[in-house]
């Protein structure tokens, strides 16, 4: 027998073979799973930072003047927790661009009730809109109403969803992220006290 049990009938260059190929299917499992819970950890993380997004935007443009462009950016850029252009973090593809900020007035319809509706041609200034309001708070070119929404790049009017884009492309979750409205009072808009009403 020469030390050899009568139990040990495989070679043992077979048994490393043989346990390499346990490994990787296990492996090719396991990774599989792994990716999968962070994909899945990665959009609830989105879908749960969005709304908030969409609120901190809409309080600071219920208080920033539409005129400024600069300011305008960086209340986009802050309400994705940032102080330069660029993508929310762990949440490609949102950027600083998908936030869209839309102001709203409240116009009586001929049946007494009040509708949102978004002013196309904005006042001139703040002051000006101050104005007009404290005149006819309905008047369809007062801003009454801020609204922010997540929206896909490049529609001028419409809020078409931003899809949701993996990390991998092992994983595939194919749909698209909501827009999360969010609706403020308009509140100072950036009017300062004795500002000049613009023509």
């Amino acid at each position: 027998m020469q030390g050899k049990s009568d139990f040990d009938l495989t070679p043992r260059s077979a048994q490393k073979g043989l346990v390499a190929v346990e490994f990787a299917l296990v492996a090719i499992v396991f990774l599989t799973f792994v990716l999968g819970i962070i994909e899945t950890s990665r959009a609830m993380y989105i879908l749960n930072t969005l709304p908030m997004v969409t609120k901190n935007a809409a309080r600071a443009a219920a208080n920033t003047d539409w005129r400024d462009s600069d300011a305008m950016a960086r209340v986009r850029q802050q309400a994705l927790f940032r102080s330069t252009a660029g993508t929310l973090a762990w949440g490609d593809p949102i950027t600083d661009a998908n936030v869209k900020i839309d102001y709203l007035s409240l116009a009586r319809q001929s049946d007494g009730s009040l509708t949102m509706t978004p002013i196309t041609s904005l006042p001139s200034c703040p002051s000006r809109n101050r104005q007009t309001c404290l005149a006819d708070p309905n008047n369809p070119s007062c801003i009454r109403l801020v609204r922010v929404r997540i929206c896909r790049t490049g529609n001028s009017s419409d809020c078409d969803p931003v899809p949701y884009r993996t990390l991998l492309s092992l994983v595939a979750m194919n749909f698209s992220l909501p827009t999360s409205p969010s609706i403020v009072s308009a509140e100072s808009l950036g009017y300062q006290v004795g500002a000049p009403v613009c023509p």
